[in-house]
């Protein structure tokens, strides 16, 4: 672990994307206050947002370094609270290198019912799969909650809502897993809309199976940043 006052541009850069991202979020409205949280594959380990502060306080030497297996080196401020789950996504999806998780509105309002996102829309296929999945309930922090998400996001799924709590995303590169916690979060609020209206006309797994695959060539493909 470098001494953090004497970071490499590289090191400060990723840093300093971590807290733009986050600052994005509060400004989006994607999260609100210190809700939420990001992180992003670094070395042997990730780099992750510290618990409990603002994140237009934050420095690149705030952010914390934790090795794979979540052991925190001394001489930092403490990692995010849900630290857990990040290690162990990007430990299990090698080809995931970001992790966004946010408390947005529409997304949380689902979670709060237990309902997962269907595929009443084909944009649903964004996150992997024919459905957004909804976890049990958890307490934030424990291995409980990251062994949920887990199951939540097997079969190449890469978003999943988090009952009574939020919603988390993965991505190719942080900006990637960022676009697709917008994504989810739009998604919630159209579904809400429509459910306020009357019953979905879901699309079949077959459908959403063309889709998928029609996704991984549009557009510009992502890469790592």
């Amino acid at each position: 672990m470098p001494n953090t006052h004497h970071l490499h541009d590289h090191e400060r850069a990723a840093r300093q994307s971590l807290i733009d991202h986050c600052r994005a979020m509060n400004a989006s409205g994607l999260s609100l206050n210190k809700s939420g949280n990001a992180s992003i594959r670094w070395r042997d380990g990730l780099l992750i947002t510290p618990t409990g502060r603002s994140y237009d306080r934050l420095l690149p030497e705030d952010i914390v370094f934790l090795h794979a297996d979540g052991q925190c080196p001394p001489g930092q401020l403490l990692p995010s609270s849900e630290w857990r789950f990040h290690c162990d996504i990007l430990q299990a999806f090698p080809d995931m290198n970001a992790v966004v998780h946010v408390h947005s509105t529409h997304a949380t309002a689902l979670a709060c019912l237990g309902e997962e996102i269907p595929a009443f829309h084909y944009m649903v296929a964004v996150a992997g799969g024919d459905r957004i999945p909804c976890t049990d309930y958890a307490t934030f922090g424990t291995p409980e909650l990251s062994a949920s998400i887990m199951q939540a996001l097997q079969g190449g799924l890469r978003a999943c809502l988090m009952g009574n709590h939020g919603q988390v995303s993965t991505g190719i590169s942080l900006s990637a897993a960022y676009a697709l916690a917008e994504e989810v979060e739009n998604l919630a609020r159209q579904y809400l809309l429509a459910r306020s209206l009357g019953h979905t006309r879901n699309l079949s797994a077959e459908e959403m199976a063309v889709v998928v695959e029609k996704f991984k060539t549009y557009g510009q493909q992502a890469r790592p940043e």
